[in-house]
């Protein structure tokens, strides 16, 4: 600010930098900076804000695709091994995708909690997570492993089939990645 500028409600460095009008900041070259300046950042600001939005809103519906093509890739796979004549095998592929879409959608609701954790402790060196954090991000695999054990045991489904339904949320993932390649956010 030059000499005897003093930003007050009449001043022109208030008025531009309320955004009432650029024009009023040319008495003083310091306010007309400034008041460019301000402009700027908030104009940068909500541009950030804008495109953090519409990320979160491409990073959701990417989520939610690939959820459901899990359960389509391995249901059809599952579907078109039954009509082969293979049915333990169409049994391990349909389970094996229904442990992959439990996992997918407990690995999300894992992270998700992480995030509040993180976001919520802002600026603090060394934030803390919640021990139900991460019991629900490492308990999964364990879940997902007994229940495997247990079908296999006793369900006599094969192992190699509930291993191949458990990759349908790899092939749902990388279906969701070409699709987001193909066709990007813009």
């Amino acid at each position: 600010m030059t000499t005897g500028c003093i930003p007050n409600s009449s001043s022109c460095l208030f008025s531009a930098a309320w955004g009432f009008s650029r024009g009023c900041a040319t008495f003083c070259g310091e306010c007309l900076s400034t008041a460019m300046e301000r402009a700027e950042h908030s104009s940068a600001e909500a541009n950030t804000a804008a495109s953090s939005a519409a990320q979160l809103a491409a990073y959701a519906r990417a989520e939610r695709r690939i959820a459901w093509l899990t359960l389509i890739l391995g249901g059809t796979a599952a579907i078109v091994v039954a009509f082969l004549g293979h049915r333990p095998w169409a049994e391990g592929l349909a389970i094996g995708t229904a442990l992959a879409w439990l996992n997918f959608r407990w690995l999300k609701r894992g992270l998700d909690a992480l995030v509040v954790a993180a976001t919520a402790q802002e600026g603090v060196p060394k934030p803390r997570i919640p021990v139900g954090t991460w019991f629900r991000l490492t308990f999964r695999y364990g879940l997902i492993a007994f229940c495997v054990y247990v079908i296999f045991e006793y369900l006599k489904v094969p192992l190699a089939s509930m291993v191949v339904g458990l990759c349908a949320l790899g092939a749902a993932t990388i279906v969701t990645s070409v699709y987001e390649i193909l066709r990007p956010v813009e």
